[in-house]
């Protein structure tokens, strides 16, 4: 009974799985959103940019208490003050971004199609350091985290619209991502999908598991388990922890092609970056 279960579970697995090649971005969008409203269909699309709260009534009123005095705020101060503190050339981060890097979160990660590689805001934080004689911030914490926070929270309510370019290395680029998140890996044999899509909603011990849908709308984040704020990339090495996997470095081409595609996945909802989660 148990062999006949299980059997039965993998082969809905597969039937649920993308047709990795087949499917353009665009279709993988609009499957993913489908999968979860049919979900989740007590929750209106704009509201899974709130994580498991979304979906959980008495995760979201304990939420909202912690939100009242957000524990990221020092955070953002920092980071806003980091942002104008001049380089030693006089220049500041804004000389760097379009718009003087205010109100642009919603546009990274992106593909750039005369170096060929994508570009994600940290990796673009520390390109201008070292294009000003400073030197590169540590990726997952500390005052790049801060200043990424600053930024995210210059850009609350803006819409995500993440462009895949006709371009074969963009397309490959989305496709190494969407792969990752799709792929089994470590001791435990998981895939970003298994938790966060599969069986989103469902408790692992007694934490539930959030909805991919929405997931990077509100990095960087504070977690409580941090006690601190930390990058996407960050989350994902401890992701690849959790499942015994060796994780890949912050900012590695693999990591940022999955920030890539999981970003995507979140076009048409807004930032609401930094945010708190346990």
């Amino acid at each position: 009974m148990v062999k006949k279960t299980l059997a039965t579970l993998g082969i809905a697995l597969l039937i649920a799985l993308p047709s990795s090649g087949m499917a353009t971005p665009q279709q993988d969008l609009e499957d993913f959103r489908d999968y979860y409203q049919k979900r989740f269909p007590g929750t209106p699309f704009d509201d899974f940019i709130n994580g498991v709260y979304s979906i959980d009534k008495a995760s979201r009123d304990q939420w909202e208490e912690i939100e009242e005095f957000p524990p990221y705020e020092l955070n953002i101060s920092k980071g806003e003050a980091e942002f104008n503190k001049p380089f030693a050339n006089g220049k500041t981060y804004a000389s760097c971004f379009e718009n003087g890097g205010i109100g642009i979160r919603q546009n990274y990660p992106y593909f750039d199609t005369e170096r060929g590689e994508v570009i994600t805001l940290e990796l673009a934080i520390n390109e201008c350091r070292e294009a000003n004689g400073e030197k590169k911030l540590k990726w997952k914490r500390g005052p790049l985290a801060n200043i990424s926070a600053y930024m995210a929270y210059t850009s609350r309510g803006k819409v995500f619209d993440i462009k895949i370019p006709d371009d074969p290395r963009a397309i490959a680029a989305y496709e190494r991502g969407k792969k990752h998140f799709y792929q089994k890996r470590g001791q435990l044999n998981m895939a970003c999908a298994d938790c966060h899509k599969f069986y989103a909603g469902n408790k692992v011990r007694a934490d539930l598991l959030s909805p991919a849908l929405g997931h990077l709308t509100h990095f960087p984040v504070y977690r409580s388990k941090w006690g601190g704020i930390g990058t996407t990339h960050r989350r994902y090495g401890g992701c690849n922890k959790q499942v015994r996997a060796k994780p890949y470095k912050a900012q590695s081409a693999e990591y940022r092609a999955l920030e890539y595609f999981h970003t995507y996945m979140s076009n048409g909802l807004v930032v609401n970056g930094p945010g708190a989660r346990k």
